[in-house]
């Protein structure tokens, strides 16, 4: 399945107004598990950090993590940074209309960008499993990190992250370049780009598993039929999203023996 269409033509319809733009980053902070995941490291990072921080969004995307960031720290300077122009430009007109000072858009390849010693923290979020030269990457964090620095990074595992469970199976969203890392290799990848303390967990274990069909995959997979489905979403999500809450809190506030998800904290 093309996922990258599918999420193109929801952000469309959300991106006709700013406050169905805000609407949708608050609908994806409440289905997406890895948002409550990301969310909940980024407010103990905050507990020991704030004032007039320096952050990276790697990967912004529809710029969703760069608005929350922007709303719980608003001393903070935000640097998003995305490969896709059009992605970029929509983001910076969107900020602009909302009057958010803090927070700025520009094209870049996270293979190549890299800003000396110039951040506190670096977000990475469903990033790096896009990304073949993932070393490259890790090595351009590590230098722009202030010392003391830290990068959270979410991202699949490879116990079934991106819906890969036997030799023949294809990717639930065939953009994915690897099926998802296991602790060890991230770790061994993340030493060598020269972090000094590394911390991974798994995610999505299984009440995880069962929320994320409910809430992504299952609707997505519709949607992919027919864009008609949209019309039953919230109908949908009335009924499901209930059980997706309590699965998801679980999820987030539970230890995993596996996960079909990662959470790595890495500190240069």
């Amino acid at each position: 399945m093309q996922y990258d269409p599918i999420k193109r033509g929801l952000g469309n319809v959300f991106n006709r107004s700013p406050f169905l733009r805000k609407l949708f980053y608050h609908l994806l902070d409440l289905l997406l598990l890895r948002t409550w995941h990301v969310h909940k490291e980024l407010r103990q990072w905050k507990n020991n950090n704030s004032g007039s921080i320096s952050i990276l969004d790697a990967g912004s995307g529809f710029g969703q993590y760069s608005y929350y960031l922007s709303q719980k720290n608003p001393d903070a300077t935000i640097l998003a940074v995305d490969v896709k122009d059009e992605q970029v430009a929509d983001c910076n007109k969107f900020f602009q209309q909302i009057g958010v000072k803090n927070v700025k858009f520009e094209v870049g390849d996270l293979t190549q960008y890299k800003k000396e010693n110039a951040f506190d923290l670096i977000l990475s979020v469903d990033v790096m499993e896009h990304i073949l030269e993932d070393v490259m990457v890790f090595k351009n964090f590590s230098a722009s990190l202030k010392p003391g620095g830290m990068v959270l990074i979410s991202t699949p595992s490879d116990q079934g992250g991106s819906d890969i469970h036997d030799d023949d199976d294809s990717s639930f969203i065939e953009e994915h370049v690897r099926n998802g890392y296991n602790i060890k290799e991230i770790e061994d990848k993340l030493r060598s780009a020269g972090f000094t303390k590394i911390e991974a967990r798994y995610a999505y274990g299984s009440p995880g598993k069962i929320a994320w069909r409910l809430s992504m995959k299952y609707p997505i997979q519709m949607l992919g039929i027919s864009k008609a489905f949209f019309i039953l979403l919230p109908w949908y999500y009335l009924l499901t999203y209930p059980f997706s809450f309590v699965l998801n809190y679980m999820d987030t506030y539970s230890n995993h023996r596996t996960g079909t998800g990662l959470i790595v904290k890495a500190w240069k």
